[in-house]
């Protein structure tokens, strides 16, 4: 804290810059965990159910009680297009389970929407992460640089090189530079483990609607 204190203009508002970017940063990181960890948690419950009850409108009823998975919401969307096309084609059979194969473009288009849709949700703040471990670094360096140069202006202005006298400046300017790091490693490090949950949800996301329209298609043909 003495260090800081004693820090330059430039290099006190580099340190609040990098404060910023820290809280911010440890915030999507306790949210980003309570939410994916929710997502995988959900996503295997609904796994379970799903296989267990294998028929749709008994799933589509108690699809409400699934939340923050998004197996759940593609479930939803795709028997959801499933019924409208029912509902188009025979008014009187909205609620059976089969769909005419000229129809099955839409779902998968559907699918592929809430996947894309479900991607982004999961994916939201994590470029924050990314560019307070890409920048804070630089950020500190940069603060560092500007206090070193202030020190050596100050030791020109003095006459004196003693170390007593640099000493001081110096160490104040890297303390820029090792906040900029604390900002930095804990961001890097949240990102990637993320993204990898992420790249994960992910591929469930894609394997079960490739299963969803399978199922689709079989009833098609039965």
């Amino acid at each position: 804290m003495e260090l800081v204190l004693h820090a330059g203009l430039v290099v006190k508002l580099v340190l609040l810059i990098l404060l910023y970017f820290s809280l911010v940063s440890w915030g999507i990181i306790f949210y980003k965990f309570k939410t994916i960890q929710q997502a995988i948690h959900e996503s295997d419950r609904f796994l379970d159910f799903f296989w267990e009850k294998k028929r749709f409108d008994i799933i589509g009823n108690e699809i409400k009680d699934f939340t923050g998975t998004p197996l759940a919401i593609l479930f939803r969307e795709g028997y959801h297009e499933l019924l409208q096309l029912k509902k188009q084609a025979r008014p009187d059979a909205a609620r059976e389970l089969s769909a005419d194969l000229g129809g099955l473009g839409n779902v998968s288009r559907a699918l592929r929407r809430a996947t894309t849709q479900e991607t982004q949700r999961l994916e939201k703040y994590l470029t924050f992460l990314a560019t307070t471990g890409s920048t804070a670094p630089f950020i500190g360096l940069f603060g560092t640089v500007w206090g070193i140069m202030d020190a050596f202006h100050g030791i020109g202005l003095t006459g004196s090189a003693s170390l007593a006298v640099v000493a001081p400046g110096i160490s104040e300017a890297l303390v820029a530079t090792a906040i900029g790091l604390a900002a930095a490693i804990p961001a890097v490090m949240g990102y990637n483990h993320f993204l990898n949950k992420v790249n994960v949800l992910v591929g469930e996301m894609d394997n079960f609607s490739q299963e969803f329209l399978n199922i689709v298609e079989r009833m098609e043909r039965s």
